[in-house]
């Protein structure tokens, strides 16, 4: 098992995030375009790729939102490699890179019905906060956010 940095350009997190894109056109339903205008991947300088064997099972990003304020996003996790605690050592590895580099606070957004993120997030320290910026007013989503450095 291997954590890797990388960035966009990553081919092992292109695909990856195409699997996502399509699970969660299904969950959006018709506010897909909406959430896809918002998760854009050609600006991530700081993704995680959970590798197995070479595969690649899991990722997740982060980037800058206000100083010493990163979002994590892209959060994804293969349905083979699902329920292994892959998605946990994604979102670890996210918050140790964003501390290394001075960040103090983790801010994300999901969608109510996605349970199981939820669980990851809520397992991994994070609270809910009120929705921020082009998620306020969106029914369907819930934010988190977390002190990095404590869990």
């Amino acid at each position: 098992m291997t954590t890797i940095r990388t960035d966009y350009t990553d081919k092992k997190f292109q695909s990856l995030v195409t699997a996502l894109d399509a699970y969660l056109s299904g969950v959006n339903g018709d506010s897909d375009g909406f959430f896809r205008e918002f998760n854009q991947i050609d600006r991530l300088q700081h993704v995680v790729v959970f590798e197995q064997n070479g595969r690649a099972m899991a990722c997740g990003a982060f980037k800058e939102i206000e100083p010493l304020v990163v979002e994590i996003k892209r959060m994804f996790t293969a349905p083979q490699g699902r329920n292994n605690g892959f998605a946990t050592k994604v979102l670890e590895e996210l918050e140790a890179w964003a501390m290394e580099l001075g960040y103090q606070t983790a801010i994300l957004e999901t969608s109510k019905s996605m349970l199981d993120a939820i669980h990851l997030y809520q397992k991994n320290g994070y609270l809910v906060i009120p929705n921020y910026n082009q998620y306020i007013g969106v029914e369907t989503s819930v934010c988190f956010s977390k002190k990095l450095g404590k869990n």
